[in-house]
């Protein structure tokens, strides 16, 4: 699917100056989720990637595989980035939906919090583990 390709080739090169291209492959109402974020409009969804940018050091995206059919598309990614100079990785999917100009209309990420980012982080990620360690089925 050329417009999953295209997409994923900006992700893959994302930085602060490519961000401003967005208006090329969002649709102006496009609707956009996360496990932080849940916004509509081009506008909102530049801001997260302009926030990731400003809390984060060298954020990337690694797109590992991915999938289209008709005007849908499905990628998995791992985001690398560092925060106060120690590096972090997340794995995550995102599905996106293609408007009728092959711009996304619909992007939604599905990624694990507490197992990706929260148990890894100094202060909360002892916590973390131990709830998940407490919730995890035994005996298998």
């Amino acid at each position: 699917m050329q417009n999953l390709d295209r997409l994923l080739q900006w992700y893959a090169a994302l930085d602060r100056a490519s961000l401003e291209r967005i208006d090329e492959f969002y649709a102006p109402q496009a609707l956009f989720k996360d496990p932080f974020n849940d916004v509509k409009g081009v506008r909102s969804i530049r801001a997260i990637f302009a926030h990731m940018f400003a809390t984060t050091e060298d954020p990337r995206f690694v797109i590992l595989e991915r999938m289209g059919q008709g005007e849908q598309g499905f990628a998995t990614w791992r985001f690398e980035f560092r925060l106060k100079g120690r590096f972090y990785t997340v794995l995550g999917a995102t599905h996106f939906r293609f408007d009728e100009a092959g711009r996304v209309s619909e992007h939604r990420d599905y990624w694990d919090a507490a197992e990706e980012l929260w148990q890894k982080l100094p202060v909360i990620g002892g916590p973390v583990k131990w709830l998940r360690g407490r919730f995890r089925a035994t005996g298998h």
